[in-house]
């Protein structure tokens, strides 16, 4: 299976142009058209007013595509007062509305704005958490059941010349592909191109698709296998996609965590729309998009002419690079089973002292400029060392860092060496960045490799404060799944859905727990983000009614209805049940 032309050079996939209007705007999607940004407003979409200035906000900072929930009936036919109010005032941003469990909310929306987004999870089913084997006549059942709900809504989109967003998301399943497939890459594409099926079948083509997770490397394996599923079933199938890492969080966590599974795959060639999903005001979000759009070029342009070679890893099915262990320095070695290192130069290691009596406190565990690492040029002949060293890539090879250190790890698949392999940030330290786009290309630069499994130690320097570099390359290897050294957040972005302040929750949620380390807590704000998107959290807080809490260890709910004053308390008390929870050290 094929996702793209290359592993190593870009070229952006073409898909067909799908169009997205009203009567003073049209934004078109795919065919070689430039990448749409858009985002989602947070107001309880029957507050009128809210809406629109959240959208009228969103709009001047340049977002091209708004989502608003739509959960009832009552809510999508309040879209109508939020599309004319929009309209009259002069903003003509086209509008998205997102279903999730109501398809007679769908047929209400799709008559007052431009888009419908629907989960097959749930657009047609009310998950059950049931476990049966379905016979394949039973399983045809199902789809006709299915399509039974759904033709209508795709029939509408045909009559009134609107655009479907099938979006798929990770936890989030039906009954019916959990048991046939598991909450898999392969089941949310399978999922995704049920809905598919039924809309070509009724000649409609005007949609797109999204395939999001809160893992990046989950979400990197599904879009690659979708787009590989889509080539496989014909050049028609040619659709569009949108990109988006769910439930990403706020601050550094969270554009970190989004550059690299965004990143990745517009590096790949893939996406024609992206979403940065941030715990933050909807606003924030456009500039980190144009930001990390910006950032492709340079991360994909090679000025250097090279021979290319097989991949040496499978990019449908995470699994690290084998690799012989190497001491580094006193007790750390790399490569093996150890976990990812993190090496800094001079400066950074006397910033970040090693203490490797603490494994969990941030810190530069070798020198760099000090260790004896083995350059090379693997454009060149190879050479091989003759005895253990850790390689790298020369500073100064004109290629892209992800491009440079596939054709390594390719090279040295082929001559059957298992050195454990240090990534850089840039091969051009000479390049000075502003730490948000120092951020981003760093982020975008090692994650897409540690997603592809390649890397036994990392090094950052496009960040130039010391300090900022190390804490950096740890954010970095936590984003990826590599390595935990504070606790892991999986925070919604808030919508109209959502029963409580996220912002506010998630801070005092951190505040009481961001010293825990191998822990990660999913914070939803509703029952749709609830059970089936906190994924592999370990903890859960989530919104079950105004004003009340349930608590979750992983997708099983334990308690419900905690008021939200006590909720954090609990949560606390939740995972000292747990083994889980240790006192903060005290700062002296």
């Amino acid at each position: 299976m094929r996702y793209n032309e290359s592993g190593y050079r870009y070229a952006r996939r073409l898909t067909r142009e799908i169009v997205i209007s009203n009567p003073e705007q049209t934004v078109s999607l795919g065919a070689g058209h430039p990448i749409v940004y858009q985002s989602m407003i947070t107001s309880d979409t029957l507050d009128t007013e809210a809406c629109v200035q959240q959208t009228l906000d969103l709009a001047a900072v340049g977002c091209q595509l708004v989502r608003i929930t739509a959960q009832t009936v009552r809510h999508a036919a309040n879209l109508e007062h939020i599309a004319r109010e929009l309209r009259s005032r002069g903003c003509h941003v086209p509008l998205v509305a997102d279903i999730h469990f109501k398809p007679e909310a769908a047929m209400e929306a799709v008559k007052w704005v431009e888009v419908v987004r629907v989960n097959p999870g749930n657009y047609a089913d009310s998950k059950k958490f049931k476990t049966r084997d379905y016979t394949d006549e039973e399983y045809e059942e199902e789809l006709a059941r299915i399509e039974e709900k759904f033709a209508p809504l795709v029939e509408q989109c045909k009559n009134l010349k609107r655009a479907l967003r099938i979006g798929t998301n990770h936890g989030s399943l039906s009954d019916r592909i959990m048991n046939r497939y598991g909450d898999t890459p392969l089941g949310m594409v399978e999922s995704a191109l049920e809905f598919a099926r039924i809309a070509r079948r009724l000649d409609f083509h005007n949609f797109k698709f999204s395939m999001k997770s809160s893992n990046p490397k989950v979400m990197i394996e599904c879009y690659r296998l979708l787009v590989a599923r889509l080539n496989e079933l014909g050049a028609d199938w040619n659709y569009p996609i949108h990109l988006g890492v769910t439930e990403a969080g706020d601050g550094e966590d969270g554009r970190v965590k989004s550059a690299i599974g965004i990143g990745a795959l517009l590096c790949d060639g893939l996406g024609d729309t992206i979403r940065v999903s941030l715990t933050e005001d909807a606003p924030n979000e456009i500039p980190v998009c144009r930001d990390l759009l910006d950032q492709i070029p340079h991360l994909t342009q090679s000025a250097k002419e090279f021979d290319e070679a097989p991949l040496s890893f499978d990019p449908f099915e995470f699994s690290r690079r084998k690799s012989g262990e190497l001491k580094l320095s006193g007790d750390i070695s790399c490569g093996g089973d150890q976990t990812i290192r993190v090496l800094g130069t001079t400066d950074q290691y006397e910033a970040m002292p090693p203490r490797p009596d603490k494994p969990e406190v941030i810190q530069a565990e070798a020198n760099y400029d000090t260790l004896t690492v083995h350059e090379i040029d693997p454009t060149s002949t190879f050479e091989s060392p003759g005895e253990p060293a850790l390689i790298t890539v020369k500073d100064g090879v004109a290629l892209p860092v992800i491009t440079a250190f596939r054709l390594l790890a390719s090279r040295l698949k082929a001559e059957g060496c298992e050195y454990p392999i240090l990534l850089k940030d840039t091969l051009d330290p000479s390049v000075t960045l502003s730490s948000d786009i120092a951020l981003l290309r760093s982020s975008v630069s090692l994650g897409s490799l540690l997603a592809d499994g390649i890397g036994d130690a990392i090094l950052v320097r496009n960040e130039t404060a010391s300090k900022k570099a190390v804490e950096l390359a740890y954010t970095i290897l936590q984003a990826a799944g590599c390595r935990s050294f504070k606790t892991d957040y999986v925070a919604c972005p808030s919508c109209g859905r959502t029963l409580f302040n996220l912002q506010s929750v998630t801070a005092r949620i951190k505040e009481r727990t961001g010293h825990l380390t191998g822990v990660k807590i999913a914070i939803m704000g509703c029952i749709v983000n609830g059970p089936g998107e906190m994924a592999d959290a370990d903890f859960g807080y989530v919104g079950g009614a105004p004003g009340k809490i349930n608590l979750y260890v992983g997708k099983q709910p334990v308690k419900f209805n905690i008021p939200e004053a006590e909720a954090v308390d609990r949560l606390v008390d939740l995972i000292r049940d747990h083994g889980k929870w240790k006192e903060p050290e005290l700062v002296v």
